[in-house]
């Protein structure tokens, strides 16, 4: 069924960090929702390459040699395999796309990890 997704109206359904939620499918790919805020865990995923569209805030992706800054408005794709630690100095709305077998904190076993994830 084709339908309008309003973002906003989305985001305003969950307050929680770090926590995704599936907005969308198309073709193996999930688009996913999160609010994030503080330091994420260091992580990789073996066989998923993930984009990160900022939709508000300001994320810092940090990687093992660098730290990129992704602003409101634009995107970072993480290859797979690259080690990476989203941090969020205040909270940044996200909209994520990966494959849907994509676990959240790749093969990083923590209380954040997410096996399974909520419609919206």
């Amino acid at each position: 069924m084709t339908q309008v997704v309003n973002l906003q109206q989305k985001f305003g359904l969950f307050a929680d960090h770090w926590h995704p939620r599936v907005v969308g499918e198309l073709n193996g790919q999930q688009v996913k929702l999160a609010k994030l805020q503080g330091e994420f865990t260091w992580h990789a995923h073996a066989e998923e390459d993930e984009l990160f569209l900022v939709i508000a805030g300001e994320l810092q992706m940090r990687f093992r040699d660098r730290t990129e800054i992704v602003r409101a408005g634009e995107f970072i794709i993480v290859p797979r395999g690259v080690e990476h630690c989203p941090v969020a100095l205040s909270e940044v709305q996200v909209m994520l796309f990966e494959p849907a077998s994509t676990v959240n904190t790749g093969a990083v076993r923590e209380s954040r990890t997410r096996d399974t994830l909520e419609r919206i």
